[in-house]
């Protein structure tokens, strides 16, 4: 990526505590003209109600986002959008219903294209990325006559392999000519402000896809659902339980007597409300009684894992986490996304992978599901990808994208 010019074409804005940016000569609009446009209307939306404040650290520590806007327009702000979860909870509970995550989300796009982005401390989820659609982990099956794709994602085929598998063979039940994906879906980039690369891999991914006749798209990972529904023109997306919920699928082994659970709805889910209901459906259909704690659904908060913000100020994601236990108190916790149950589990909570109660109940129920750490997450993914090889017949299968 080319060095910005330092001659100032549009207004001087201080993003980030260590990251002076100035408006650069581009031949696409200068990201610094879109953020000062955002910011004055931040600053004039916001009515400094103080709802989202009183919900987030992030914004505890910073101030309503009406007076960041005013800070970074007169040239004195001191925020760290990196610090930002980028979980949208503030726009869930604002009256006014303005979107500061954008404004933050924008504000690391612009540190990222001026190539400031302080890449050494992001190097374990860069890396990660890197590893999940590198050729020794990708891979697309894609059977004759197929049209629909399971995406299961980066962490579920490593840390839960044989889920990953029953997932697919459940769903194959009911889509013959299902294929599979195994690749990245490149959200660490796009939550890190590397727009440029996000769109140049995950169009790609995406067009090659469309190509070979894929329309649908099956996840299990909320991220890759919240990707592909924003930036997958052409493909449906939709989560592997809300088809569960319509085929009314029954694990073969019963589910034990259990005392109240509750449920840890995933961020980048907050809004879609087909998803939560489907998760609830299922729980209900398995007998299991559900307390609803305080923040659900629209209203859910971070596990602590969002945007990466562990990797810069740890204390400030375990904050997220440490909320999440305080609400759960003694129940079990079931979640739908592989990352916040890996996440949840370091601060204490009870937690239980969906897929995992829905393979084995009673062993998930009784805290005996098995799951993968690094770096045996990484042999379980080959390991899963040349069983797919093998059950999975041409069609199309690729280990590297043309």
């Amino acid at each position: 990526m080319k060095k910005p010019v330092t001659s100032d074409t549009g207004p001087s804005l201080t993003v980030g505590r260590s990251c002076a940016v100035l408006g650069a000569r581009d031949t696409r609009p200068s990201l610094a003209v879109a953020i000062h446009h955002q910011a004055q209307a931040l600053h004039q939306g916001c009515t400094r109600c103080r709802a989202c404040v009183s919900q987030c650290a992030f914004l505890q520590k910073n101030g309503t986002p009406g007076e960041i806007a005013a800070s970074l327009l007169a040239g004195d702000s001191a925020v760290d959008p990196f610090e930002c979860s980028l979980c949208h909870l503030c726009t869930a509970l604002c009256p006014a219903q303005i979107a500061p995550r954008d404004f933050f989300l924008e504000m690391r796009r612009q540190v990222a294209a001026h190539n400031q982005l302080p890449t050494r401390r992001y190097t374990p989820i860069l890396k990660y990325e890197k590893r999940g659609s590198s050729r020794l982990f990708s891979w697309y099956g894609l059977p004759t006559n197929c049209n629909t794709v399971f995406f299961p994602g980066c962490t579920l085929p490593g840390t839960r392999p044989e889920t990953t598998w029953s997932i697919y063979q459940q769903l194959k039940k009911n889509i013959p000519h299902l294929g599979m994906v195994l690749d990245c879906c490149h959200k660490p980039s796009h939550d890190l402000g590397r727009q440029d690369s996000f769109l140049i891999w995950f169009t790609d991914m995406r067009d090659w896809l469309i190509r070979h006749g894929v329309r649908h798209i099956i996840v299990a990972c909320p991220n890759c659902y919240k990707i592909f529904h924003e930036y997958g023109q052409g493909l449906n997306v939709r989560t592997a339980w809300e088809i569960f919920a319509e085929i009314k699928f029954a694990p073969t082994h019963p589910v034990i007597a259990h005392g109240q659970i509750t449920i840890h709805d995933p961020c980048p889910l907050r809004d879609h409300q087909d998803a939560q209901q489907a998760v609830r459906t299922i729980l209900h259909r398995l007998g299991l009684k559900v307390r609803e704690m305080r923040h659900s659904k629209k209203h859910t908060i971070c596990c602590g894992e969002g945007g990466s913000v562990g990797l810069i100020n740890p204390d400030l994601a375990e904050k997220w986490g440490e909320k999440r236990k305080m609400e759960a108190g003694n129940d079990l916790v079931i979640t739908y996304c592989a990352g916040c149950a890996g996440f949840l589990a370091k601060t204490g909570i009870k937690v239980v992978h969906l897929g995992d109660l829905l393979v084995n109940p009673e062993k998930a129920l009784a805290g005996k599901a098995s799951v993968a750490r690094a770096p045996r997450t990484y042999l379980n993914r080959i390991t899963l990808k040349r069983r797919l090889q093998k059950a999975i017949h041409p069609g199309q299968q690729n280990d590297e994208r043309e």
